[in-house]
C-alpha cells in the first residue's frame, strides 16, 4: 500500500494528458490498477478550472490558437493557468480513503514536496495566504490544482523550471491581479536538466506521504485520442 507506481510520460498533448487521467482513475477506484505518479510536460496549453476564469483570459483565443496553444475547460480546482515546455507538471492518482489522508492534507502535502524540491536548487519557496500555489520573492514558480473523486486524486501541480513565461502574459494568472510569474531558469545561473526537477519533485513526493516509488517498466508516453503516440 505504501509503493506508487512512478510514470514518466515525456512531452504529451493536454487532452492525451486529461484522457489518461480519467482512464487512470477508473482503473484506481476500480482496484485494477495501483496508485500512480505520472512526471511530464504539455504542449502550450491554457487551461480554466472549475472556479471558471475565462474573463481572465487577456488575448483572442483565436490568437493564441494561432500561436499553437489550446484553450481546454477542465474539472480541476482553480483559475485559468498555462502549461507548456519546459515547466514539470505531476499528476498523483491516488486513493486518499485508502491512506487515510483527507484532501486538505493532500494539498498540504503536494506544497510540502514542491517547498522540498525547490530547496534542492537552493530555492526558497514560500506560502501567502489567499493566494494559492508556492511563491519565491513574491513571484509565483509553482501552481496547484487537484480533483478528488470517489476519494481518488487527479490533476496536481505545475513547476515552472525553463518555462517560456511570456505565456503568461496572455492571462490573469489563477486570477490574481498583479502577480508575476517566475521560474527556476529565471531566479538561478541557468537551469537543472528537467529529468533532474523530475527526480528531486520524486524524491519530495516520497518523502512527504512517505510512500516508495516504484518506477513503471512500461515505455514512456501515452496514447493519443487519435491513436498516435504522444498526440504527434
Amino acid at each position: 500500500m505504501n509503493e506508487i507506481l512512478l510514470k514518466r510520460l515525456g512531452l504529451i498533448d493536454y487532452r492525451d494528458g486529461l484522457h489518461w487521467q480519467r482512464e487512470s482513475v477508473a482503473s484506481v477506484q476500480q482496484g485494477r490498477s495501483p496508485d500512480l505518479l505520472a512526471l511530464l510536460e504539455h504542449h502550450p496549453v491554457y487551461t480554466v478550472g472549475a472556479r471558471g476564469g475565462r474573463q481572465n483570459l487577456l488575448a483572442v483565443p483565436g490568437t493564441l490558437e494561432a500561436r499553437g496553444a489550446q484553450i481546454v475547460d477542465v474539472d480541476r480546482g482553480g483559475d485559468i493557468t498555462f502549461h507548456g515546455p519546459g515547466q514539470l507538471v505531476a499528476y498523483p492518482i491516488v486513493d486518499l480513503r485508502a491512506r487515510g489522508i483527507g484532501p486538505t492534507d493532500y494539498v498540504r502535502g503536494l506544497e510540502r514536496a514542491l517547498l522540498v524540491a525547490l530547496d534542492e536548487f537552493g530555492i526558497a519557496g514560500a506560502l501567502i495566504r489567499g493566494k494559492p500555489g508556492i511563491w519565491v520573492d513574491g513571484a509565483k514558480i509553482a501552481a496547484l490544482g487537484v480533483r478528488v473523486q470517489r476519494g481518488v486524486t487527479s490533476h496536481g501541480v505545475a513547476l515552472n523550471v525553463t518555462t517560456d513565461l511570456t505565456w503568461f502574459e496572455a492571462i490573469v494568472p489563477c486570477g490574481l491581479a498583479g502577480s508575476s510569474i517566475t521560474s527556476i531558469e529565471s531566479i538561478s545561473d541557468g537551469a537543472p536538466d528537467m529529468s533532474v526537477v523530475e527526480d528531486a519533485f520524486a524524491k519530495a513526493f516520497s518523502r512527504v506521504f512517505e510512500v516508495a516509488l516504484t518506477p513503471d517498466p512500461e515505455p514512456a508516453g501515452v496514447t493519443s485520442l487519435e491513436g498516435s503516440p504522444n498526440g504527434n
